[in-house]
């Protein structure tokens, strides 16, 4: 696992097949790809996940640079442990960089959260996904789109299983957690809401990071403008990436004159509790579409594709370019109610139940059979 996305999905398999007997030995890896305190070590607490193994180190750098190095660091570690499986989750660079090396060594590869496809090739992680899936022995796929995906792409029907979204192990898990983690979080965040503080269902909360959308000078200014339109009518809360804060500032444009929250990041917990609490979520992230389809929390993904079409199909997702974000905020704002997360759930999704991790590790230990 390298960042942060990953976390989130590696903890539910490590704790399944941690349930399992003293036969199944695991080591932990850690590429080191988010490598500060907001972006890791705050979600290892939150998440419960054990101290790495291995810590590779690798940092920051272009795509290529970091690919590279997670190769490089990752080959002896693999050479050494020679492990049955090597379980890569998502598809940042380390997940194609640990791919790649296992394969050229001979190592069995497991993809946790295979099959998903934006199918533009334009995007990084959609790259990863393809070649990942291509050169992994064992496909473990969160919905059946991403079955019929795979199968498209004329990858054998034994190389896949169906074993549902990993993340919403970790949701269903720690939810209550973050729902009595609440009054804290509020009051942490006091003075950012109306007066009074920050209510239950009455804000906005926004994450941007992609290229697509914060790299450009012209779009995001766009964006935040149109984030500025919204904040007219309740408190907007921005935890911005470290990615998306740089872009800002080099603008000028760092606290777009007050109207829109800008915080730094938050941890899992924190992150969770106002996200399940929120009205509407505006953000380009892939894991945040699945989260509030489960949560039932109304969300505007600002990106031209999406890889989650589910999300969309089933769930309470709005799919917007971000040339379109501000009519679509004016359709939501003529719609929206004030809600409340307990009484609001999105619909059930087939094995988004909290039990994933169990049917990977299954998978993995061969016990789950041809299902």
């Amino acid at each position: 696992m390298g960042a942060r996305p990953n976390f989130m999905k590696i903890a539910p398999v490590i704790d399944a097949l941690g349930a399992l007997d003293d036969d199944v030995v695991q080591t932990l890896v850690h590429t080191g790809q988010h490598y500060d305190e907001e972006m890791s070590q705050v979600f290892f607490r939150d998440l419960g996940l054990r101290t790495p193994d291995v810590n590779l180190g690798v940092g920051s750098g272009s795509h290529a640079a970091q690919t590279a190095a997670v190769m490089a660091a990752c080959e002896p570690v693999l050479q050494r442990e020679r492990p049955d499986w090597v379980v890569v989750v998502g598809d940042v660079n380390s997940t194609l960089a640990a791919t790649v090396t296992a394969a050229k060594m001979g190592l069995k590869v497991a993809h946790v959260e295979a099959g998903l496809r934006s199918f533009d090739r334009t995007m990084p992680e959609e790259r990863n996904r393809v070649v990942t899936d291509h050169l992994a022995d064992l496909l473990l796929t969160p919905s059946r789109d991403a079955d019929a995906n795979l199968a498209r792409e004329g990858i054998a029907a034994e190389r896949i299983r169906f074993v549902g979204n990993v993340m919403i192990d970790t949701l269903v898990r720690l939810l209550p957690v973050a729902e009595r983690r609440w009054p804290e979080t509020s009051e942490r965040l006091r003075g950012l809401g109306r007066p009074g503080g920050l209510e239950r269902g009455e804000y906005a909360l926004v994450t941007l990071h992609r290229p697509s959308n914060v790299d450009g000078p012209e779009a995001l200014k766009a964006i935040m403008a149109d984030l500025a339109f919204l904040a007219e009518s309740m408190p907007v809360i921005f935890p911005v990436h470290p990615r998306t804060r740089a872009r800002l500032e080099a603008m000028g444009t760092a606290d777009v004159n007050g109207s829109v929250k800008m915080i730094e990041p938050l941890g899992y917990l924190d992150f969770l509790s106002l996200q399940a609490n929120a009205r509407l979520v505006v953000t380009d992230s892939g894991g945040l579409q699945e989260e509030t389809t489960f949560l039932g929390v109304p969300c505007i993904t600002v990106r031209e594709n999406t890889e989650r079409p589910i999300t969309i199909e089933q769930g309470t997702n709005t799919l917007v370019p971000p040339s379109g974000l501000r009519e679509a905020l004016v359709q939501a704002l003529s719609k929206l109610k004030p809600r409340r997360r307990e009484a609001t759930a999105g619909p059930s999704i087939e094995y988004w139940d909290g039990r994933a991790g169990e049917r990977v590790a299954a998978a993995l230990t061969g016990a789950l059979g041809g299902s």
